[in-house]
This record gives C-alpha cells, structure tokens and sequence, in this order.
C-alpha cells in the first residue's frame, strides 16, 4: 500500500526541519586538510565534513522518526528509543553463552526460532539478576501478540561487532521474556538502505552469527515491514523532492564558506 499524502507531507516535513536545524548548528571539522582543500575547494570539503557530521546521527534524526511516523497506524505500539526490561535470570545467561559458544566455533548454525526456545525455556528459571540492556531503537508490538525489538544500524557495520549484535539480540528476547513469556519476540537487526544495490547485501554471510531469513532486515523489507508493501520507493522520492526543492538554498549555504 502506497505513502498517503498525509504520510508523504510528514516525512517531507520532517526532512525539512532536520537539514535546516543542522545548518544553524552545524560547525566544520577543524582539522587542516590543506592539499584537500586547495584541489576541491572550501565549499566542497565543509560539504563533505556536513555529510560526516550528518551521518553520524541519521539514525537518531531521520530513520527513527520515520519509522514511528510510518508504523503508527499499523501496529499497537511504536516507539524508538525504548528502555527494555532489565532483568534476566541465571539460566537464561547460561543458554545464551552455550548459544554463542556454538556459533563462534561453528558447531552450530544461527537458527534463531530454536534460539528463542531455548530461552522460553529458562526465561523465569534460576536466579534473577539485573542487568542494563542498550534501549531499543525501533520497538513494536503488532495486534497478533509479536513484540519486535529492532536494533538500527549503519549500512557497514564492522565485522568485529557482529558477536556484540548477536549478544544483544538474544539479551533484549530473554528480558523481554521474563514479563512477556506469552509473546512472540523478535529481535533484529535492521540497515536502512542496501549500499551494494542492486547486488543482495552479503556482508553478514561470512559472519556466521545471524539468522538472515529471521535477524536482519536491509532497505525495502525493513521499510516495508514498518509501512506496509511498496513504500519504500515513495520514501526515496519524498527525499528526492526535498532534495530538489532545497537545493538552491544547500549550494547558498556552502557557497558562504568560500568566502572565509
């Protein structure tokens, strides 16, 4: 089902306020580049120390609201940035450390429906212990009794981090379990856009950690999972047009720089 005009405007909107909110705060990078700058010019290096800068918290400013904005009159709850329960019993620890121990050594491939078993097992077994999770960036509770918890990241995550993503996967359905042993909790990691298109994202395969039919979500089935089918290419040309409309007041502001 396609954005309604209702939903186009709202992330427009919101596009809008965020690039204008940046370009009042934003300040460049201090660090000299003087071969860099003399060869592209001034314009062009404080252009691409914005994208940095912009980049680092697009997460936080544009992928989260969007989603919220998108879910919201499908799912029984939305939110971003929520704080997971914080208790997790012994038992559970133990299942969760056999998990990662099999995946590491391979002995074992990631299969994440026999993973949440095995915790369902143990989820209110043993000593209750509390611990402090990472939040939630995208949590979701649809009207069939599935609570998702999305953990949102860059496009190219580093190889080193995939046992610390898994780890926090199956941390977040063992505390989520312990007050919600009647749900069904998904844990997923999700990447906003496929920088490999049209080629499949692959950069998880060598891994050996994830489920990919189950863990990860990248670009048109993490937005159409949020928004329902065929809104992924409205959501590129909403940012299409804002990106249009606005550029003729993007090249004034960076042209200022020309001039210091």
């Amino acid at each position: 089902m396609p954005l309604n005009n209702k939903q186009k405007d709202a992330i427009k909107d919101k596009l809008y306020t965020t690039l204008r909110n940046k370009f009042k705060d934003y300040k460049p990078e201090t660090t000299s580049m003087p071969f860099h700058t003399r060869l592209l010019g001034k314009d062009r290096m404080a252009l691409f120390s914005f994208i940095h800068s912009l980049n680092t918290n697009f997460g936080t400013t544009i992928f989260e609201p969007l989603a919220i904005e998108l879910g919201k009159d499908r799912f029984k709850v939305i939110d971003k940035q929520v704080k997971p329960n914080d208790i997790i019993t012994s038992e559970s620890q133990i299942v969760i450390q056999n998990i990662m121990d099999d995946l590491r050594s391979a002995n074992k491939k990631p299969n994440k429906d026999n993973e949440i078993k095995l915790i369902k097992k143990v989820c209110k077994v043993g000593e209750a212990k509390k611990i402090k999770p990472t939040k939630v960036d995208i949590y979701i509770e649809d009207y069939h009794n599935n609570i998702y918890l999305i953990d949102l990241k860059t496009a190219k995550p580093n190889k080193g981090e995939f046992q610390n993503f898994k780890r926090t996967l199956l941390e977040w359905a063992a505390v989520t379990l312990y007050s919600n042993d009647k749900n069904n909790v998904h844990s997923i990691i999700a990447i906003p856009y496929n920088p490999y298109a049209p080629k499949p994202y692959e950069r998880w395969t060598i891994a050996g950690m994830l489920d990919l039919d189950k863990e990860l979500k990248v670009a048109e089935e993490l937005w159409n999972f949020i928004g329902g089918d065929n809104v992924y290419d409205d959501i590129l040309l909403c940012f299409e047009e804002v990106g249009l409309n606005m550029r003729k007041e993007i090249d004034e502001y960076f042209s200022n720089f020309l001039k210091g």
